[in-house]
């Protein structure tokens, strides 16, 4: 890790990532690209941590895009990851869930990253968009494809293509995150929200996952084969074997994760 970006293991199987720049909103900067990268592989590296929680530093933004000093300077190669892309995780072929926890303003950048996650809490006083075009940029890193996917088209377009952003209360109404808590519970609220993800057979949840995050871009077929494929794994486990006893048994699954 980096400065810019801290790990912690703060509960069994729960890493909690947060973008460590609150004096600059957690823009994303070289440093933060790296940060990124790194905890990604660390994650995925980990057979211990089942659910990943990203948050921003400071009461402000979760992050607010593209640190635009530096791309003004000439570094905005800097800004992408050696393999992840943008901020070192929209490209990302993570196996681990990660939940945002946008505590304040999710803008440009930031909002493709929220994007890139897999659910989403958010403060009451949050704001999210893509403002790139008033800067005359395109969201490039999954934003302009990623958003009319987790938003009604109409919605999306018109964020696209004014600027504008909306309210964390229109973002709930319409599925882009799954609650709006006060600022001050928005770390706890994601951390509760991985804690109901990690009470589940860990791998079940890996391959259910792959699947889910296909269901827009393959077609039926593909994704009945990846259906297979993902329940044959499963039952390859040990875990398999706990779920139907510990229901017998009355009691706490044991998950080992293999």
């Amino acid at each position: 890790m980096t400065e810019a970006v801290l790990y912690e293991v703060v509960e069994p199987h729960i890493a909690l990532v947060t973008i460590n720049r609150p004096e600059a909103r957690n823009a994303v900067n070289g440093a933060v690209a790296a940060g990124m990268e790194a905890a990604v592989d660390r994650a995925e590296a980990d057979p211990d941590i089942w659910a990943v929680v990203l948050t921003g530093a400071g009461p402000h933004a979760f992050c607010a895009g593209a640190d635009l000093k530096e791309v003004s300077a000439g570094r905005s190669a800097g800004l992408a990851g050696a393999r992840y892309g943008f901020g070192g995780f929209v490209r990302a072929p993570r196996t681990k869930l990660w939940i945002a926890a946008a505590q304040g303003h999710a803008l440009a950048g930031g909002l493709e990253l929220l994007l890139s996650c897999d659910m989403a809490v958010a403060a009451e006083t949050a704001t999210f968009g893509l403002p790139e075009v008033k800067r005359s940029l395109v969201a490039a890193a999954g934003g302009v494809f990623r958003l009319p996917r987790a938003l009604p088209k109409a919605i999306a377009l018109q964020m696209i293509a004014t600027g504008e952003p909306i309210s964390a209360a229109l973002a709930l109404q319409h599925g882009l995150v799954n609650a709006v808590v006060p600022a001050a519970e928005v770390r706890e609220a994601a951390l509760g929200l991985a804690r109901r993800v990690t009470a589940n057979a860990p791998v079940a949840v890996r391959e259910s996952l792959a699947i889910a995050r296909q269901a827009l871009v393959l077609g039926d077929d593909e994704l009945w084969a990846l259906s297979r494929a993902g329940s044959d794994r499963v039952k390859q486990t040990e875990d398999f074997q706990e779920g139907p006893k510990a229901f017998v048994e009355k009691r706490p699954p044991r998950w080992v994760g293999r």
